[in-house]
């Protein structure tokens, strides 16, 4: 049966039942047509994995890396086990055989020389060249037993079979072949498949292709790809020592890894020598994988070597994840998102170029598209408003945040003009000017982060606000929708390059269209600065477990406080704006804490009433629950975001004990007390460590627009670069500017003539631009 993660809705995986249990089966599909994307990838039933000499063989070419074949094994076990149909093509045979026949050599010699001597004293022994064929016949036996070993772990059989090239030409032994394999597959046996490199000859140069119909079998990866079109295998998976298809050798310069490869790009590629050791090169392997693809069988070439992913690699493909190089006949109609990124870049440092004036401009001429055009972007958010709604996918918070309306468009302008007025002291601003010595000056200004990522759900007025943001700080953005939102948000997008191109610079901007999983956009850290994720708990977290090489800027949770003081005044306590207002932001309150003493008061019981009226459902922590002979139901967490009109009551002793329960249970994005007394409310406003504290005022004041930004990026809870509501300061970063004369450290040192001075100057008004 399936794993947990794997998914029922694809159309070659079918439910069945037995004996009152529930399995999941991958059918065959039919075959002669490859897949055209990875995400697809998860409906292949029949896959070939290639293993090539780089990654079985150890780093001194003699012997097995068995660690590595080992993590193999236990995927092509886990694939097999899932209901797949898995052969592997495997190298190796001569690496052991190597090892095996010097060890045996050694030995022979040192008896011989014992035996000589008469005295048991090694000399300096050289070992002879060993013939490949000899090595492949003596180590080929030794592969399979450890494949067997291996694969046994997981209770699977395994078989060998070894071919030569005239078992695909003789059309007897060809039709054998097939049967055995189609046998083995049928009794759920892994069959292992390698060249019979004891008895092939030598290869023959630029063989590898001879016609539409035959491939010369020279080598593993040609086997791979004459096995894979033969068996009318879905996936071919060709494990080696690189990363994939590069479109110059790896390693040189602005050499770059080819995400989709596609027939007829063979011109653009430059290709390096063959790996340390087997007899094919990327080239052989490139032609191969092509052939594969002609015949109908989807091709991956990826690394089967490197320590951090090999224990997941081939799991990984299948699964639809963006590793290796994918070869398809499907060309996307625009660019990869490398290339988006790319143009994204070039044009942001354009857009940072411009006067202050003109990025303000691009604002305000985007305010006024938001107005002029909102009849178009309400239709578009309609469809996706009726479409949420009938397929039910989505809670009604989410459907909530998806919905846009002419107010919230007029109130998204007003935050773009708001934010184009104050996008003047962004760019190339001089934070600090200093006099190091004389006729050597330093200068800290302000420049733009450089790549921004920002992926958000369900709230398409996410979309022109960050663009704003973008464009005021200079920024280039690629934006990445909830696939909820994709019509308001490819209208918004419309919209934001048509403001952008008054100034010729509409690419600074992307949306990300194609189907590129979040987790795959987070491994594209030499491309991306920082990622701000906009949306559910869930998603920061995934997100910031996946951008292991680019900072993530956002908070995982919204888990709000207000604390109702002993002094509170009954007026500004029975106010639930905090919970009421808009239930679904992360500035919602989720728990209400009452000072122990306010139990059984006409306050506490009009605060109750109002919850009631307002149809919130309340949950009792532990403390409250004690209190009360009948108690709402308990909380199983006061960690709870509920995004709904949900909220935990707690009870506490003191404004102190508030405050310890904010740092144990909160998220640290925004707490607020409620009290008439001074001293207690500003005790806890430098006590509570969040990011947002307030004094007898709503939660939901945390926004960039309430707070005079203009507009907001994300609400931050870190404690590094920016933290609350991150507006336009948050996404500019500093660098230093020094001017000299020739001047060198030597002048400064012990013998030199020149003393350092660091006085600071007054910082000019205006901007480097």
């Amino acid at each position: 049966c399936f794993q947990q993660h794997w998914k029922l809705q694809h159309a070659h995986v079918k439910q069945v039942s037995h004996n009152g249990n529930v399995f999941a089966v991958v059918l065959p599909r039919p075959h002669g047509k490859s897949f055209a994307h990875r995400s697809e990838l998860k409906q292949a039933k029949r896959i070939v994995v290639k293993l090539g000499s780089a990654v079985v063989t150890r780093g001194d070419e003699c012997g097995l890396a068995l660690g590595r074949l080992a993590s193999i094994v236990e995927q092509v076990a886990m694939l097999q086990n899932q209901g797949r149909e898995m052969m592997i093509v495997t190298s190796g045979a001569v690496a052991f055989g190597k090892q095996r026949l010097r060890h045996e050599i050694l030995l022979s010699q040192s008896v011989r020389q014992a035996l000589h001597s008469g005295q048991n004293q090694l000399k300096d022994m050289s070992v002879p060249v060993l013939e490949a064929r000899a090595c492949a016949a003596a180590g080929q036996s030794g592969l399979m037993a450890l494949y067997e070993a291996m694969f046994t772990q997981y209770s699977i059989c395994t078989a060998q079979i070894l071919v030569t090239n005239l078992d695909f030409h003789d059309e007897q032994k060809r039709r054998n072949l097939n049967s055995t394999l189609h046998e083995l597959l049928r009794m759920n046996i892994v069959p292992i498949i390698n060249t019979n490199d004891a008895v092939v000859p030598p290869p023959v140069p630029n063989s590898d292709l001879q016609g539409v119909n035959v491939i010369s079998i020279k080598d593993n990866d040609s086997l791979a790809a004459r096995l894979a079109v033969e068996m009318k295998a879905d996936l071919l998976i060709a494990l080696s020592d690189v990363q994939g298809l590069y479109d110059s050798p790896p390693g040189t310069d602005d050499a770059k890894l080819i995400d989709i490869f596609y027939p007829g790009d063979q011109q653009s590629i430059t290709y390096g020598t063959k790996s340390r050791v087997g007899i094919g090169g990327m080239e052989a392997k490139v032609k191969a994988a092509l052939w594969a693809l002609q015949g109908g069988t989807s091709v991956i070439i990826a690394n089967g070597t490197d320590p951090k992913v090999t224990g997941h690699v081939i799991t990984d493909i299948v699964d639809g994840k963006k590793i290796g190089t994918f070869f398809s006949e499907v060309k996307p109609a625009g660019p990869t998102v490398e290339q988006q990124t790319e143009m994204a870049r070039h044009a942001g440092r354009a857009l940072a170029s411009l006067l202050p004036e003109e990025r303000g401009e691009i604002i305000c001429c985007l305010a006024e598209l938001l107005t002029e055009k909102k009849d178009e972007i309400l239709s578009a958010n309609r469809k996706d408003m009726e479409l949420a709604t009938a397929t039910g996918r989505l809670s009604q918070p989410l459907i909530s945040r998806l919905s846009l309306s002419t107010a919230k468009l007029n109130s998204l302008a007003i935050g773009l003009r708001q934010l184009a007025a104050s996008s003047r002291n962004s760019v190339g601003r001089v934070l600090r000017r200093t006099k190091v010595a004389n006729n050597l000056e330093l200068e800290q200004i302000t420049v733009p982060i450089g790549v921004l990522l920002v992926i958000f759900e369900s709230r398409p007025d996410c979309l022109p606000q960050v663009s704003a943001l973008a464009i005021a700080s200079g920024n280039a953005l690629l934006l990445k929708g909830g696939k909820e939102a994709s019509n308001t948000n490819k209208i918004l997008h419309q919209l934001t390059q048509e403001a952008l191109s008054i100034h010729g610079v509409a690419d600074a901007i992307q949306l990300v269209s194609t189907r590129e999983e979040v987790e795959d956009l987070c491994r594209l850290d030499k491309l991306i600065d920082l990622i701000i994720p906009r949306g559910s708990s869930q998603l920061v977290r995934d997100i910031q477990r996946a951008a292991k090489g680019i900072p993530v800027l956002g908070h995982s949770e919204g888990v709000c406080h207000v604390y109702v003081d002993v002094d509170a005044s009954v007026d500004k306590a029975i106010d639930v704006d905090s919970k009421c207002d808009y239930p679904a932001a992360c500035n919602a309150m989720e728990t209400l804490l009452i000072h122990r003493d306010l139990l059984r008061t006409p306050m506490f019981d009009q605060i109750i009433d109002l919850l009631r009226a307002e149809q919130v459902k309340v949950h009792a922590g532990p403390r409250f629950a004690s209190y009360l002979t009948f108690s709402p139901s308990e909380v199983k967490s006061l960690r709870t975001e509920y995004g709904d009109l949900e909220c935990c009551i707690e009870v506490v002793d003191s404004m102190q004990d508030a405050v310890d329960h904010i740092h144990k249970y909160g998220s640290s994005h925004t707490d607020v007390i409620v009290t008439e007394n001074e001293n207690t409310a500003e005790q806890f406003l430098q006590q509570v460590d969040s990011a947002c504290v307030f004094w007898n005022a709503s939660s939901r004041f945390a926004d960039g627009y309430r707070f005079g930004l203009g507009a907001e990026v994300g609400i931050s809870t870190a404690r590094i670069h920016a933290r609350g509501p991150v507006g336009l300061e948050g996404l500019l970063t500093t660098k230093w500017v020094l001017r000299g004369e020739g001047h060198t450290v030597a002048d400064f040192s012990e013998q030199g003539s020149m003393k350092y001075l660091h006085e600071n100057i007054p910082v000019p008004q205006g901007t480097l631009n």
